[in-house]
């Protein structure tokens, strides 16, 4: 495009050739500002956007390239925690080795994203889309479709579309190996802390939970289960309340390593010594577990893996190379530390 600054998208359309400077001086911004709007670079705020969209739709033009931009569209509901930083790690390596970038979105705790995230990401045109604990709804996923951007769900937070692929872990399998890690050790009054039940991961945790006590024999007391937010200071209330019970649990399950940090400060403010009086078990094995005291028992779930796997699923949907299959679970491990001991008699 004449004017246009190199590597960007020629724009053509029956009322004949428009440049750059055409563009800005019509929706009242500057020529870097539309470059970047054509090249669907960050860093313009969607007024704006709209604004030159909307110039650029009014003289009916349309890119003469319809390839997708060299990046993957990494959305999460939320960014708080080095859970997302280990999955962020695994996104990234995959996107490194086949020269694609990265662009990462916050929903700020909105599990939808919102209309304005669908614009922007649609204006970028990115080679794929990783939805990471996000609910896309059906029309967003339908407008992906519509537009040949594949996308991938790791940790799902509702049920996909059944033709969505997904990655998760052996979610299911982890709780009840650690469950049963307890109750080899000699404890019969094993809590829980549960997470947001319509998320399928704290389901599959608490079912594991569940099987493994029932495959004991051992009854589960409603009392002992609770279900609460996945953060430490969730967890410290939930674990304070178990443990100032009349009978209190000798040890306790958790859905995530935040909240088994929480169990531990509930345990510090109570004078209860873990692992003497209660055994505590996290799940993820974050880089922070070893170094706590104790260190702490978990399951470590492969966040880095599920990253660079659930890139490269959706790599090889926008090369039309794959998937083999449309639900990956990568297995998790018990890594038995410090936090768990027979119960004291």
């Amino acid at each position: 495009m004449e004017g246009a600054p190199e590597g960007t998208t020629a724009w053509r359309g029956r009322r004949g050739r428009l440049t750059v400077a055409d563009v800005a001086r019509l929706a009242g911004v500057s020529a870097p500002t539309v470059s970047r709007v054509l090249n669907g670079h960050s860093g313009v705020a969607l007024a704006t956007r709209r604004r030159v969209e909307a110039v650029l739709q009014e003289h009916s033009y349309q890119r003469t390239s319809t390839e997708p931009a060299p990046l993957l569209e990494l959305t999460f509901h939320a960014i708080d925690s080095l859970w997302a930083l280990e999955i962020i790690r695994g996104v990234e390596a995959a996107a490194r080795r086949h020269d694609l970038a990265v662009v990462l979105s916050e929903m700020q705790g909105r599990l939808t994203p919102g209309r304005g995230w669908a614009e922007q990401m649609l204006t970028r045109r990115p080679t794929g889309v990783v939805s990471v604990l996000s609910d896309l709804t059906v029309q967003q996923q339908h407008l992906l479709a519509a537009r040949s951007i594949p996308l991938v769900v790791l940790d799902p937070t509702g049920e996909p579309l059944h033709e969505t692929p997904s990655v998760g872990a052996t979610n299911y399998t982890g709780s009840l190996v650690a469950t049963r890690h307890l109750l080899e050790l000699g404890h019969r009054r094993i809590a829980m802390l549960a997470g947001n039940q319509r998320w399928p991961f704290c389901r599959a945790r608490l079912d594991g939970y569940r099987a493994a006590m029932d495959g004991a024999g051992v009854p589960v007391e409603p009392d002992l289960v609770r279900i609460g937010a996945l953060y430490v200071d969730d967890a410290v209330r939930d674990a304070t309340a178990l443990l100032e019970r009349p009978d209190p649990p000798t040890a306790l399950m958790t859905t995530n390593d935040l909240q088994a940090l929480g169990v531990y400060e509930a345990a510090r403010r109570l004078g209860v010594a873990i692992p003497r009086d209660l055994s505590v078990v996290g799940f993820d094995d974050l880089p922070f577990s070893r170094w706590v005291g104790p260190a702490l028992t978990t399951v470590r779930q492969p966040l880095e893996a599920m990253g660079d796997t659930a890139a490269e699923l959706v790599i090889a949907l926008a090369t039309g190379t794959g998937p083999v299959q449309h639900r990956v679970e990568l297995s998790t491990d018990l890594v038995v530390r410090d936090s768990t001991a027979p119960p004291a008699r």
